[in-house]
């Protein structure tokens, strides 16, 4: 398996170095089944306009070179049922030897990648899972492959950066405020839920949950809340683009410390100079390459991983303080 940074190896587990390793040996020629044609990839990303799935498909794209496939981004421009209806197409058409999805509805896709796999296409799930469960890593559908971020380890990772930054502020009890995504979402509830049991179980004090979204004006609103009615609080957590905003909103004097959830260039900066304490990193660029190379090498025959965690692959297993970041360069913005 590839990776752009040799700072990422040393964040593996074992385990999935060990897995990961026995697939990346001699690259077999990726071709479709007859040898004679290039092997077609279609990467159904969230939205070509979406720098965060931008970052992903050039991942994709590089291991589609190297190992002589082609691949296209199919565009869905965030459209659940639109996305759905495309997979339905590409199973009739037979135009792709491998699809790789990042769902933009976890359950509206699951029965055309089912009735994909059918048809004898290769499923790699990217991402977002697709079915109910939001903190398995194993695919819940059978026969594809599952290479995700689980909201709740997601949730279990920024609980564990908020433990990390109450260590630095040095308070008792240590006082967090959390911004959370959208209280609509199914999955932006599991996360918080998360969020809020490790820092309860590490005995920090949970003392505000606002919805903090995904805009740094919707951040900046939602600190004005907490620090109105906490003004002694620590540590908050929220979106990488609604901590930005709520450190614009606390000033450069503030005590606050920050921690984002998101691993874009502006995230990955404000870490490295000190403007946040920490965010959850992944490598999306690692995670594309990823994803290709698990689904070309399953479509030829190979035995791969097919459950793999992206924190896994990720500086300090996603724990993106400034130290485990030193020499990661992020592939989007926000």
């Amino acid at each position: 398996m590839k990776t752009r940074n040799a700072v990422l190896l040393p964040g593996i587990a074992l385990a999935s170095v060990a897995v990961l390793a026995g697939c990346s040996g001699a690259a077999p020629e990726a071709t479709a089944s007859g040898g004679e044609e290039s092997l077609n990839i279609g990467f159904f990303g969230f939205a070509a306009a979406n720098s965060f799935a931008q970052g992903t498909w050039g991942g994709v794209e590089a291991a589609a070179e190297e190992l002589g496939a082609t691949a296209e981004f199919v565009d869905s421009n965030f459209d659940g049922q639109l996305q759905a209806q495309q997979i339905t197409d590409a199973v009739t058409t037979g135009q792709y030897d491998v699809i790789i999805i990042q769902a933009n509805d976890n359950l509206a896709v699951q029965q055309p990648l089912e009735s994909a796999i059918a048809a004898g296409i290769t499923v790699v799930v990217e991402f977002t899972a697709v079915g109910p469960d939001f903190e398995m890593v194993e695919p819940q559908i059978e026969g594809a492959i599952s290479i995700v971020d689980p909201a709740v380890t997601n949730g279990e990772k920024l609980g564990e950066m908020g433990l990390l930054a109450c260590e630095e502020a040095g308070s008792a009890p240590c006082k967090v405020a959390y911004m959370e995504g959208f209280r609509t979402l199914a999955l932006d509830n599991a996360r918080t839920q998360a969020v809020v049991d490790t820092l309860t179980e590490g005995g920090a004090e949970v003392v505000a949950k606002v919805e903090g979204g995904y805009t740094a004006d919707a951040g900046q609103a939602a600190f004005q809340d907490i620090i109105t009615a906490n003004p002694d609080v620590d540590v908050v957590i929220g979106s990488s683009q609604a901590v930005g905003g709520a450190k614009l909103a606390a000033g450069a004097d503030s005590d606050v410390l920050f921690v984002g959830n998101g691993s874009s260039r502006q995230a990955i900066e404000a870490v490295k100079n000190g403007d946040w304490f920490a965010t959850y990193s992944l490598d999306n660029y690692t995670n594309g390459y990823t994803a290709a190379e698990l689904g070309i090498g399953k479509h030829n025959g190979e035995e791969v991983e097919v459950a793999v965690n992206e924190a896994d692959l990720a500086p300090g297993k996603g724990i993106g303080t400034a130290e485990n970041l030193e020499g990661f360069e992020s592939t989007y913005d926000d």
